[in-house]
Formats: C-alpha cells, structure tokens, sequence
C-alpha cells in the first residue's frame, strides 16, 4: 500500500488520565519494526477490560494509553521478518500472543506465552509502542490498542483468517467469546449430561452459557441481578434464571437446593472476589468443578480450606484456555460455519466517535457488545 514505510497520521480514541472521558486525537502511527504488522482496524469492541484500567485499576503509570482490545482488520504493512502476513490478509489482534518456541507453547497445558508471563499486568501495557501524539508516547493497552484506526502488533499476536469473514461480527473473538465459550470447554471441561452455573450475564458469562451448551450439558442455570439479561441467556442455551435480588438465602444456597447438592460446575464471569467464593461454594463436594474467569487484580479472594479439602476443583482461565493464532481462525470458521453465534451478542453499532457513549452504555449494564466501526470494511 501507498503508506507502507511512513508514518500514518490517524485517529484514535486517547485515555490521558484515568477516570475522565476518552478524547478523539491524530495521532502519528510509526511503520512495523521487526516481525510486526500495522493493521487498518475496522471494527472494535468495547470490552469491560477496557473499563477496568480506565475506571477501577486507573493505575498512574497505564496513561496516557489507547486502549481496546476486541477487534478485527487489514493488514496494511509488514516490517521485516514477516513472512506469514501480507498486505490485504484479513487478522485479528490478540491480547496474549503465541510465539510457537516457549516452554508455555510448547505446552499442551496452557496458552500462555513468556511474551505474556512478562506482561507488565499492573499497568495492562508493554513499555514501548509505535504511538504518538502531541510530542508525548502513548502507551499500547494489551499490546493492540484498537480504539485507533491503525495499530502495530508483533506478529505473534496476530491470527489471520478466513477472507469470507465479516470483520464487524467476528472482532468479538478477540476476547470476550473466546474467553467465556473456552472457559467451559476448554477449562471447566464440561462434560455431557452435566448441570452447570454461570454467574454474570455479560458478553462473556453469555458465551459462557454457549460453551455450556455446547459441551452438552443438561442444566444450565444463569445467575444474574440484571432480569433483563434473562431472555438473552435463554436464546444461548441456559434453562434457567436465577436473580439473586429475589432470595433472602446466600445465593449458593438456593442453586444448592435447585439442584440436590450443588451443581457440577459453575463459572464466574464477573471478576468479583465475593462471587468466586459463591460459585466455588455453589459447586457440588466430590466432583465439582469452579472456574474465575473475571478478571481483576485489585482484591484478595478468600475461602474455606473445607470448601477444596472435600473436593472441589478451583480454577482459573484466560482467554478461555485458547491459544489464539491457532485457535481464533478455528473459532472464525466456527461461525461462519453456524456453530458458535456472534450476532446474538451485538446490542449496539456506533463509530468510533462514539466510544464515550458504548462506554456509558457498559458502565450501566445497558448492552452486550457494542460495536464500534474505525473504517469502512475492504473487501478482498
């Protein structure tokens, strides 16, 4: 393309400080150094990862920063050593890369990579990035920062995929679905027949729902104080509803009673210490199987040693156990195929000039997934 090798002047949504309105800046984009790709982004997400560093972490040192991290584009340029991109392929931006040669990726276990387990998780941003603005360096928010119309990722974090996908549906496996969807199959590891918990009806307690279903469970039971977000689980497989503003009893008491015991797994998709101790406690002793799938790391969580000692299996899961770039591209294929549903997740389309308003709609618990388009979609 005409812009490959120069610096591109364009916009992007900034966070200066924490806690205040994202602003609507140019900002210059540097070419791909080595084994990096600048991509043209033409959808994004809203994730509530992004409220969290800008609202609840608001760590000093994670500003001034362009976050976003949910999305899909073009690759526009290569630098040197690329060899698996090139300009025009369709890809996805990943918050944890996979650099194929470490000891986590080499391993079966896990989709961590040393590029991720050196993260710099307090302030959700690697030291260095290809972006300016106003004479001052902004930082990469998870490594992609996709509330900018281009973005420069290392070529680990990329996963290209299919040409035929539309890139304002599928920018939600960058995160969210992947990460509830996974956190069933890949780390719960639901198993046919099974009753299963869900506690947190967002976009990724809701794919979370999907996995459970997928993954043929019986019973599925969504746990959420929003009575709005009942039908919604409904059409992604939960049998049924449980809010827990409606019971005097701690809530793991009454999923207890639903269900002779407690149920074979559950999940946390809130990222609330409190909640990871009532599905721990929700799970039945013997077999049952807890997976914390919300993120946060501003509190302690707490519980009983009897709650593990008779047999319950706490767990943790990122990016729902995925590892993306061979993973994403499957997932892709998935819905473009009709088996894994992405439509049903978007409540809201805007632009993103409008990023401050899908902020506020998440904030108050008044959508799923808004969209946000950066630039008109290419097609190949």
């Amino acid at each position: 393309m005409a812009t490959a090798g120069k610096v591109i002047k364009c916009k992007a949504a900034v966070a200066w400080e924490p806690n205040k309105p994202l602003v609507i800046e140019e900002i210059e984009v540097a070419p791909p150094q080595e084994n990096e790709v600048r991509i043209k982004i033409v959808a994004t997400a809203v994730c509530h990862t992004d409220l969290y560093h800008l609202l609840e972490n608001m760590h000093k040192d994670g500003f001034p920063v362009v976050l976003g991290h949910e999305a899909a584009g073009i690759v526009e340029s290569v630098g040197p050593g690329v060899t698996e991109f090139q300009p025009g392929d369709k890809v996805i931006p990943l918050f944890i890369a996979q650099c194929g040669e470490c000891r986590f990726c080499k391993s079966p276990k896990t989709n961590q990579c040393d590029v991720w387990t050196k993260a710099r998780l307090e302030v959700m941003s690697p030291s260095d990035s290809r972006f300016t603005c106003k004479g001052k360096k902004l930082l990469q928010f998870s490594g992609t920062s996709t509330f900018s119309e281009y973005t420069v990722v290392n070529q680990t974090a990329v996963a290209k995929i299919d040409p035929a996908a539309p890139l304002d549906k599928v920018c939600l496996l960058s995160c969210g679905i992947c990460t509830g969807y996974g956190a069933a199959v890949n780390t719960a590891k639901v198993e046919p027949g099974s009753t299963c918990a869900v506690f947190g009806l967002g976009a990724v307690g809701l794919a979370a729902v999907m996995g459970c279903k997928a993954a043929g469970a019986k019973r599925i039971i969504a746990v959420d104080i929003n009575p709005e977000k009942s039908e919604k689980a409904k059409v992604l497989g939960a049998t049924d509803f449980v809010n827990p503003k409606d019971h005097s009893k701690p809530i793991s008491q009454v999923l207890s009673e639903m269900t002779d015991g407690g149920v074979d797994y559950s999940l946390e998709c809130v990222g609330n210490v409190g909640l990871m101790r009532s599905a721990l406690e929700s799970c039945v002793k013997g077999w049952g199987v807890s997976v914390v799938v919300g993120w946060t790391d501003l509190q302690d969580v707490a519980v009983r040693p009897v709650q593990l000692i008779t047999g319950r299996t706490w767990k943790g899961s990122l990016f729902g156990g995925f590892k993306g770039k061979a993973a994403v591209p499957q997932m892709v294929k998935a819905y473009l195929d009709k088996k894994v549903k992405l439509d049903e997740f978007i409540t809201h389309n805007m632009t993103l000039d409008q990023v401050n308003d899908a902020i506020e709609l998440m904030k108050h618990g008044k959508c799923i997934r808004t969209i946000l388009t950066v630039s008109p979609q290419q097609r190949k």
